[in-house]
Parts: C-alpha cells; sequence; structure tokens
C-alpha cells in the first residue's frame, strides 16, 4: 500500500471520529437541554393549605413567685427559693411528672433610691442606692392528666405562687394531625393543578418539586390568676379548665412540569 493511500485512510478515520465526537456532544447537550427545560421554562407552582382538627393532650403553663424586701439579698432568695418548692413539691405531689416540670427564669432586680428633683432647687439629687432587691423564678408546668388542670392551678397559689400565666393546649405528638393536613393539601393542590391545565390548555407533566410549610397554632383558654403576695389564694376556688381542639395547618406548593 503506497503512502497517499494510506494518508487518505487516516484523513477519512479521523472525519468519522471527529463527526462521531461531535454527535455525541449534541445529543448529550439536547438530552440535557431537555432535563432542565421543564423546571427553568415549562413548569408552572400550584399552593394548597390543608387542615386537620386535633384533640390536645397536654396543657402548659407558667407560675411565678415574687419576693421583694430589703437589702438582705440573701434572706430574700431563701424566702423565694422556699415558696418556689413548696409550689413545686405540690405539683409534683398531684401527679405530675419531674420531666414536666421546668425552671425557665431567675432574676434578681435592686430597687434604687427616688429623687423628688425640685427645678427651682440648687441641691441637686444625690447619686442613687441601692435599697432593696426584688427576687422571681419562673416555673413551666406541663400537666397530661386534664381532669387535674383546675385543682394545680388554683393550687400553686394556694402554695406560694403570685401569678400563674401563659396556659395553653398542645398536642404533644402532632405527626399523625400534621399528616392528615398535609394529604389534604396535597389532594387538593392536585386538582388545582389539573383544573389550571384545563384552563390554560395544556397537560399536566412530571412532579418536580414538594414543598411544604406547617403551621400549627395554639390556642390559650384562661387568664393570669394572681393572688396578693403574703395571701396564698387563700379561698379561690378552682377553676374549670376545657381544652377544646387544636387544627393543625400544613401549606403544600407542587411544581409541574408543563406538557
Amino acid at each position: 500500500m503506497n503512502m497517499d493511500k494510506l494518508r487518505g485512510y487516516l484523513n477519512v478515520a479521523i472525519i468519522i471520529a471527529v463527526l462521531t465526537v461531535g454527535y455525541a456532544a449534541l445529543s448529550a447537550a439536547g438530552t440535557y437541554g431537555s432535563s432542565i427545560q421543564p423546571s427553568s421554562y415549562r413548569s408552572f407552582y400550584v399552593t394548597s393549605q390543608g387542615k386537620a382538627v386535633g384533640v390536645p393532650d397536654v396543657a402548659e403553663f407558667t407560675f411565678s413567685v415574687t419576693t421583694q424586701g430589703g437589702t438582705d439579698l440573701g434572706a430574700l432568695q431563701t424566702q423565694n427559693t422556699t415558696a418556689v418548692n413548696k409550689a413545686i413539691a405540690f405539683v409534683k405531689g398531684d401527679g405530675v411528672d419531674v420531666k414536666d416540670i421546668q425552671t425557665s427564669g431567675y432574676d434578681i432586680s435592686p430597687r434604687y433610691t427616688s429623687c423628688q428633683y425640685a427645678y427651682s432647687s440648687i441641691t441637686p439629687c444625690p447619686p442613687p442606692t441601692i435599697v432593696g432587691y426584688t427576687v422571681s423564678q419562673n416555673v413551666d408546668v406541663k400537666v397530661r392528666d386534664f381532669t387535674k388542670i383546675g385543682d394545680i392551678l388554683a393550687g400553686v397559689v394556694k402554695n406560694g405562687a403570685n401569678t400563674v400565666s401563659s396556659l395553653q393546649f398542645t398536642i404533644d405528638d402532632p405527626t399523625s394531625v400534621e399528616a392528615q393536613a398535609r394529604a389534604d393539601a396535597i389532594t387538593k393542590a392536585q386538582a388545582q393543578a389539573q383544573a389550571i391545565a384545563q384552563e390554560a390548555g395544556f397537560s399536566v407533566g412530571r412532579l418536580l418539586s414538594v414543598n411544604t410549610n406547617n403551621y400549627q397554632p395554639v390556642y390559650a383558654y384562661a387568664k393570669n390568676m394572681s393572688a396578693p403576695a403574703g395571701l396564698g389564694g387563700a379561698s379561690a376556688p378552682a377553676p374549670t379548665i376545657e381544652p377544646g381542639s387544636e387544627e393543625v395547618q400544613v401549606s403544600v406548593t407542587l411544581q409541574y412540569e408543563i406538557k
């Protein structure tokens, strides 16, 4: 075989190889383009909200003990802690588990002298000095036996708490209720997607993405209960507490390919 024919075969082989690589590149680019096009340029979104109702199984509230006195801070702290411990002991004695009792705040605030400054006087106010302290503690409590809520709310006041507040009801494990609400939202969103496609004259393609957002409101059913310091809530009757129901809402956004 002479050199001219050999060169000719090599040139043909090179041309075929270049064409093959080019075709493969174009084919890959076309496949990639069709895979990203629906989500980037040919897709639409629908958003819907689903709801489900559950019955709360946990009542939560906060009780506070506030002690105010002179400059003997140690004595005030002892007095405050004694009252808090008495209220906690009552809560435990009424069947509340220790894991459902949590100290959520401890505060010591100084009180200063005040000066009634007369603008016509040439005597300035003296520097403020501490005349006493206020010690307060907050304790969060979860009650799972709803038959005891009223007695516990009244009892902590009788056993040293100055204030009971922030009563609210929640579902301890809302997973199943959220699942019901999410299924409701997806069903509504799917129907909405089909309706939009029919009205706009196209077909619903692949589901490209799903985004959810849970919203679980918590309802409070009682106002603050207070007792004057030192009186211990002498003879107030236990309130009647009703947990009611809790509505869990889930918002779902679906992204579909346009066919």
